[in-house]
């Protein structure tokens, strides 16, 4: 009981941090000179875009253990 529980608030936050997260490209002029972008000039995610990156990625490693951990327990 207590694991499914937080397995919703765990994929609650993780839905969050998704949606929070800022595009790779913003519109049209994005995807144009997108590709040339991501191949030359790869820059670091800087501030709370590095934040929700790390936190994306915390939420969906325990998204998975406790889904396994709930599938096991019913």
């Amino acid at each position: 009981m207590f694991a499914m529980i937080l397995l919703i608030i765990v994929s609650i936050a993780l839905i969050t941090s998704v949606v929070l997260q800022s595009g790779k490209s913003a519109g049209l002029s994005g995807a144009i000179s997108g590709g040339a972008e991501q191949l030359i000039g790869k820059q670091k995610a800087r501030g709370i875009d590095a934040v929700l990156n790390k936190a994306t990625i915390v939420l969906a490693v325990l998204f998975f253990v406790l889904t396994v951990t709930v599938s096991y327990l019913l």
